[in-house]
């Protein structure tokens, strides 16, 4: 089985990391390949940039050349595109806020999302509320850092734990990491904070796997029909 993992960034460094969470969470058999689009912002911070990488990651997808991918995984927390992409692509695409949320639910009656920086909440309450997850989610509580912060594990894990203790003290049973450069945290906030901890990317992969392993892929009944003329006739920016 193979699975696309799509960063919402330029950073080839930020996809390296994801990569690497994606590959310690993905069962045997399972090969993890990277997508860094080619175009668009460095770190998504906020609803331009959502936009606009969101159009990147749909073209990187759609001019894909690699090697044929059996699912995707939309590796950016709370960004929008994953409607888009189910429409474009022929293999299941899982959304990490989508997938870390699902099993958020099965684990505590409410949890709490931890994030970058304040701008970013709103932005993933929309995504959880559009997702359908979003009524049993408490709070969105931003670090204080941006994306590219988030290599100082140190600085990070502290501002993450500060963070996490507001969730919880709004009521969160549960916690989920609110951005794919958070992937490893898990373990170590889990243990200070005594609850379990949620990360997107190793969610996505694993749901990922489920769909592909049961033969499920995307309706074509309805919202995500699409015509082929249409998808052909597209240009590029």
């Amino acid at each position: 089985m193979r699975v696309l993992v799509t960063n919402c960034n330029t950073s080839g460094s930020m996809t390296q990391e994801i990569v690497r969470g994606a590959r310690a969470a993905a069962g045997p058999g399972t090969v993890i390949e990277g997508l860094t689009p080619s175009w668009g912002p460095e770190s998504a911070e906020g609803w331009l940039d959502s936009y606009l990488s969101a159009a990147a990651v749909l073209d990187a997808l759609r001019t894909y050349e690699g090697s044929a991918y059996d699912a995707v995984v939309m590796a950016g927390f709370g960004e929008h595109g994953r409607e888009g992409a189910r429409e474009l692509v022929d293999v299941p695409v899982v959304d990490i806020t989508e997938a870390a949320a699902h099993l958020a639910c099965l684990l505590g009656r409410r949890y709490g999302v931890v994030t970058t920086l304040e701008r970013s909440c709103g932005q993933i309450e929309d995504s959880l509320h559009t997702a359908g997850v979003g009524a049993h989610c408490v709070a969105v509580v931003g670090t204080g850092l941006g994306v590219l912060e988030l290599t100082d594990a140190a600085r990070t894990q502290a501002a993450f734990v500060a963070a996490a203790g507001r969730a919880r003290d709004a009521g969160a049973e549960v916690l989920v990491l609110g951005c794919a450069g958070m992937t490893g945290l898990e373990r170590v906030v889990a243990e200070k904070l005594g609850m379990p901890v949620v990360d997107g990317v190793a969610a996505g992969v694993r749901l990922a796997e489920s769909l592909v392993a049961l033969g499920l892929g995307t309706s074509r009944a309805g919202g995500y029909a699409r015509p082929l003329e249409k998808r052909r006739s597209w240009g590029r920016p």
